[in-house]
């Protein structure tokens, strides 16, 4: 099959056609716990291609159901949303090209790494304030299909606001620009008799049908990547539509990306940091009201299992920092040795990063809020200049490091992006990790954006001890249920995928998910794009697909 697949593309597209096995074997993984084997990976070259590649399934689904198209770029999705049994549409060879600036507007294709194309926005003091932590090694394509979030949304927010327009091909085969329109244009666009318009016309409807329901679905939280955007579609004050307010975050279920614009901010100049070492979480709530107060940028969280792998892995961190060598690493890090030697180890580390143009104003930030926090009697280090980067590092890092360094062990991140109002905080992390003490084959890390309620918890297990895959589902429902008790979203910023979509109806309820399965059937009736996420979810798919090894 897989070689007559290949025969048929090669015909139907100018790009490059793979199915040798060591292909399929890289395309059968992204940054999840699980493994699908793709028929053919496809390599586009142009827009052509995608629109030959839509037509082609579109035309032979009714003799083969199972064809479908994934898109993937960096291919560093942690939910399993970046693979497929069919064909796996790659962008990273081909669209990998982005526009001069203009006016704060960045436009990209879908397979521009983020390292490279930071590397432009930062040369006209420009920078995407969206970027994940995974920022050296995922794509454009991803951040905006995942509404990607980051240290930095605490204060700007999630991809979804910084996405002006976006270029895609349909589940017609043809090419159309989603950006904001005016009352008039929506008109304009509703007449139209065609493709473009039957889907204005069936989205305005599903939205303004059933409008008070699906704005009393949107999760009370900073930052959500559960289902589809629905209630961010109809500004009803300012009379805009806006697709792409639906588009961003869709994972690619609703047609193929093949541009984005997207805008920048303005980089502060200056730079401070306090670091708060917590040995119990009892003061963890009126700790984050304090310093949320203060408006900082960032505000993170790394547990103990973390910091002990910096410790354990410095010299790794001597490469990450770069200039300063592992001698330099090691006394930098000799603070929190004597920490461990004299105090033991704290159960939480938080970093609080303020920026602003104007040094004086972030000193006395940092000052006021020490005065505030002294009551608690915290352990509190402001870090010098040269420590900042050793802080962030540690933050950025502990995934890499958990996935690259422990032998015997890997990384199963399906719990790993629940977020909750911060004020709950004290109260659903030492029921989470009651949950998941009770299965001592789950070692775990936990990390995250404390600001907003959103933590990563990774465990770490033997992925071939039949306990381990017999309890993932345990977890994730027992977690899952505490995340909807206090009114929060299952993922915060990396979607839904093979392994969260299951879990959407629990969330949202049957009505909000009937009108989920709508509007994937007002774009894509045939089911082209990326099945079994956002929509129809299967727990025992994802469950039979579980990586056998690493």
């Amino acid at each position: 099959m897989n070689d007559n697949l290949a025969q048929q593309l090669k015909a139907v597209i100018k790009g490059d056609i793979l199915s040798d096995e060591k292909t399929l074997t890289e395309y059968s993984h992204d940054a999840s716990l699980f493994e699908v084997k793709p028929q053919v990976v496809v390599n586009p070259k142009d827009v052509c291609d995608l629109k030959a590649l839509v037509k082609f399934v579109s035309e032979n689904k009714k003799n083969n159901p199972s064809f479908s198209l994934t898109a993937r770029s960096g291919g560093t999705d942690m939910g399993g949303g970046a693979i497929n049994d069919s064909i796996v549409v790659a962008f990273q060879k081909y669209f990998n090209h982005m526009k001069p600036i203009n006016n704060n507007i960045a436009s990209v294709e879908p397979g521009v790494f983020y390292r490279e194309f930071e590397e432009q926005t930062l040369k006209q003091g420009l920078i995407f304030p969206s970027y994940p932590a995974s920022k050296e090694i995922c794509c454009l394509g991803g951040i905006v299909n995942n509404n990607a979030g980051g240290e930095k949304s605490l204060k700007y927010g999630t991809t979804g606001q910084y996405v002006k327009r976006v270029r895609v091909v349909l589940s017609d085969g043809n090419e159309y620009e989603f950006k904001p329109l005016f009352e008039n244009e929506l008109n304009e666009k509703m007449k139209q008799e065609n493709f473009e318009g039957e889907i204005y016309r069936k989205m305005y409807r599903l939205i303004i049908d059933n409008y008070a329901e699906i704005i009393k679905a949107k999760p009370d939280v900073s930052k959500n990547s559960a289902g589809y955007y629905l209630w961010n579609v109809w500004d009803k004050e300012k009379r805009i539509f806006d697709l792409t307010k639906l588009w961003v975050g869709a994972q690619g279920t609703l047609g193929l990306l093949v541009e984005a614009d997207i805008q920048l901010v303005p980089i502060r100049k200056h730079r401070d940091m306090m670091i708060i070492f917590l040995h119990d979480l009892s003061h963890l709530s009126q700790i984050v009201k304090e310093v949320l107060s203060f408006n900082p940028e960032s505000f993170e969280a790394y547990d103990d299992s973390t910091l002990k792998l910096a410790l354990r892995f410095f010299p790794e961190f001597a490469k990450l920092l770069g200039t300063k060598g592992i001698i330099q690493t090691a006394l930098s890090f000799l603070p929190e040795f004597f920490m461990i030697m004299f105090g033991g180890l704290p159960k939480l580390v938080l970093q609080v990063d303020f920026t602003g143009d104007n040094i004086e104003d972030l000193q006395n930030k940092i000052k006021k809020l020490k005065e505030r926090l002294k009551p608690l009697h915290l352990q509190i280090r402001i870090a010098q200049e040269n420590q900042e980067e050793k802080y962030w590092a540690i933050r950025r890092e502990s995934f890499n490091l958990l996935r690259k360094k422990v032998r015997n062990k890997h990384t199963a991140p399906f719990i790993d992006d629940f977020i909750v109002k911060p004020e709950y905080l004290s109260k659903i992390l030492p029921q989470v990790v009651k949950i998941i003490k009770k299965h001592p084959e789950f070692m775990y890390t936990i990390a995250g954006h404390v600001g907003d309620g959103n933590f990563h918890i990774i465990p770490l297990v033997d992925i071939a001890n039949p306990n381990v895959r017999k309890n993932i589902p345990i977890i994730a429902d027992q977690i899952y249920d505490l995340v909807i008790k206090y009114k929060g979203s299952i993922t915060g910023e990396h979607n839904d995928g093979l392994i969260r979509t299951p879990y959407l109806k629990r969330m949202y309820g049957q009505k909000i998910i009937s009108l989920f399965e709508e509007t994937k059937n007002v774009f894509d009736s045939q089911n082209i794009f990326n099945p079994r996420k956002k929509v129809f979810g299967d727990i025992n798919f994802a469950m039979n697909h579980i990586r056998q090894n690493w």
